[in-house]
């Protein structure tokens, strides 16, 4: 199954931390199809802290999505993720945005991510590695989806 997973870190060697993430979720996930540049961004919600180094990773994997979503805890917690104010500084941040064409509302499990739409710094990378990817809710393209945020913006 292709998914795609939001990643971001304000703490710490935030590139370097990236990096080994990735490498962690191709040994436990599966094959990383494509990855986005990496941008620096500012913080979203919880505006006191650094800026984010963000970008998104297309994956094929056979996890299911809520062992996927395990699984990336899994990571977050090793590379040191502690969670105390929502939105808040962060080493790493691993988000399953899509999985397939599924729509997901669980307790703790929503796919596709809950305001990953009017989110640049969510769209924007992945835009960049998979812009035909259909958003199941809306029925629209990344591509499509990123423009006329973008577009609002200005």
């Amino acid at each position: 199954m292709k998914a795609i997973v939001a990643f971001g870190s304000n703490m710490g060697q935030r590139q370097e931390t990236i990096e080994d993430a990735l490498k962690m979720m191709e040994e436990r996930v599966g094959r990383i199809l494509a990855v986005s540049e990496v941008i620096e961004t500012e913080p979203y919600g919880y505006t006191e802290q650094d800026n984010f180094l963000n970008g998104a990773a297309l994956l094929d994997t056979e996890l299911s999505p809520r062992r996927l979503l395990e699984v990336l805890q899994g990571i977050e917690a090793e590379l040191g993720r502690v969670r105390l104010i929502h939105w808040g500084p962060r080493t790493i941040d691993l988000d399953i945005i899509f999985y397939g064409d599924e729509i997901i509302d669980e307790e703790d499990l929503h796919i596709p991510h809950a305001d990953f739409a009017q989110r640049t710094f969510v769209l924007g990378p992945i835009c960049e590695i998979a812009p035909d990817t259909v958003d199941p809710r809306s029925g629209k393209t990344v591509r499509r989806l990123y423009e006329e945020l973008i577009g609002g913006e200005q």
